[in-house]
């Protein structure tokens, strides 16, 4: 797929980017490379290729799954402008 000038002069007219007609043709071969490398990355035959989450086999290191901090509910809710039952009560915003 390539692109004509005219169809980058359109594009930049939606994206409401002015281009003079030397920034339109550079931006059409610019734009043409890209497709270009676009087709040939997908004429390579990935069959039997496992999809991969990062380009190198590293894990990320896990930290144990334990409570670090006590319950602090009690002194949060102390410096509360309102609170009931344990929830905060805040003041109605939409009528």
């Amino acid at each position: 797929m390539s692109l004509t000038l005219e169809q980058v002069q359109r594009i930049a007219h939606l994206a409401r980017i002015e281009v003079s007609a030397a920034e339109a043709m550079s931006t059409q071969g610019h734009l043409n490379g890209i497709f270009q490398l676009i087709e040939q990355m997908q004429a390579v035959d990935t069959q039997g290729v496992a999809p991969m989450a990062h380009a190198q086999d590293v894990c990320q290191r896990l930290r144990p799954d334990a409570v670090s901090e006590g319950d602090r509910r009690a002194a949060y809710q102390a410096v509360a402008p309102e609170t009931e039952a344990g929830l905060y009560l805040v003041p109605k915003v939409i009528e």
